[in-house]
């Protein structure tokens, strides 16, 4: 009989906490914007870690540090990652703050303290309910060398120079108006073209 009044304590607390979540989501509307809780983080980094195989989390990075796996690794996050991360890593940009929830800064020990083995599972298959997707092209694959180079370049977060950011900037993946003034200038180079308008209407954040 005791058992049975603790379980039913205990579904009334469930049902009660439930409601006031719900409530409170209500409340606050559906918004990216929003900032995740405080219990929301915590939660969901535990869940996060919950969700990485224990195998996965021991492995050890075989790709040996060097200036070249910097550079190419540099290279690779500034395409591809970049534009929701920074290319400091601090998820200040305009794709950035739209998610929800945001990219995390990862030059922060939340990051820092994961394993090279746990980074590298995120890379390979993104987590649930954010914007991180997988970039793996094959399910359980724990050798892919370009993750492994991206996992030396996040550990190199902390100590990133401005300049070394600043020499970034050339690799990040450019937008359909920025690509087409490049084309206006190089017509314009090769006395293909008129010289390229100012474009005073143009949109920026």
């Amino acid at each position: 009989m005791k058992t049975i009044r603790i379980i039913l304590v205990l579904l009334v607390l469930a049902v009660a906490a439930a409601v006031g979540l719900g409530g409170y989501v209500l409340s606050r509307g559906f918004s990216a914007r929003d900032e995740p809780s405080g219990a929301e983080a915590f939660i969901s980094r535990r869940l996060r870690r919950m969700a990485i195989p224990g195998k996965s989390r021991e492995l050890k990075n075989p790709v040996q540090a060097s200036p070249e796996v910097l550079s190419r690794a540099t290279a690779h996050f500034a395409d591809h990652c970049a534009t929701c991360h920074g290319n400091d890593g601090r998820g200040n940009t305009l794709m950035g703050r739209g998610l929800y929830p945001k990219p995390p800064d990862m030059t922060e020990p939340s990051t820092q303290n994961l394993t090279d083995g746990e980074i590298y599972y995120i890379i390979e298959n993104g987590i649930r309910f954010t914007g991180m997707p997988a970039f793996g092209e094959e399910p359980g694959n724990d050798k892919d060398p370009e993750s492994w180079d991206l996992v030396h370049f996040i550990r190199h977060l902390p100590r990133m120079t401005s300049e070394e950011v600043e020499q970034m900037k050339p690799m990040n993946p450019k937008s359909p108006s920025e690509l087409a003034k490049e084309e206006e200038i190089r017509k314009f180079l090769q006395g293909e073209d008129t010289p390229p308008a100012e474009n005073n209407h143009e949109h920026h954040h």
